[in-house]
């Protein structure tokens, strides 16, 4: 069998009103796909997406744009596996204002494991700001809680406890 690596890759090209399409399928049935918008911003793409194995390296493009999204992406609006942005979704999420995912961070995060400067939601939670199982934070709401205002199963702080009860969101839940 030939190695690919160092074959010459024809791509099929679709160019679309609003970007370019570029695919390839291999032999096995398995395809590459990549997508870039022709809008651009500060040099970047406006969208950028990846999906599958770059035939010419053998390895994954990281999608990088305004909104980037693939396996790894990385653009002010960062969707994948391994995300980086201003925000952030993906089974690891590295948000600058917000993260979702399952460990996420940012100003804001939420996610299983969520590391958080002002508000965490989460399994495990912190933040300044946290409500989760488990939680260290400066204002806690938690099953088991970490901090100077705790509202958890074994302690019932009153500042906590008027802090969490003004919080609208927290309102719908608590009555």
């Amino acid at each position: 069998m030939s190695n690919i690596l160092l074959e010459e890759v024809e791509y099929k090209v679709q160019e679309t009103s609003f970007g370019i399409w570029r695919r390839y399928v291999y032999i096995n049935g398995t395809g590459y796909h990549e997508f870039k918008s022709h809008k651009t911003m500060f040099g970047i793409p406006l969208v950028h997406y990846t999906y599958g194995r770059n035939p010419e390296t053998g390895r994954r493009t990281v999608a990088k744009g305004i909104i980037a999204v693939g396996r790894i992406a990385c653009g002010f609006i960062a969707v994948g596996q391994l995300s980086l942005g201003l925000l952030a979704i993906g089974q690891l999420a590295l948000g600058i204002v917000f993260g979702l995912g399952q460990l996420s961070s940012g100003i804001a995060a939420l996610g299983q494991m969520a590391i958080a400067a002002y508000l965490g939601v989460g399994q495990f939670v912190t933040g300044y700001i946290g409500i989760g199982q488990f939680v260290l934070g400066k204002f806690v709401l938690a099953q088991i809680g970490i901090g100077e205002h705790v509202w958890s199963l074994t302690r019932a702080d009153p500042e906590a406890i008027l802090f969490f009860k003004t919080l609208p969101v927290v309102r719908l839940f608590i009555p």
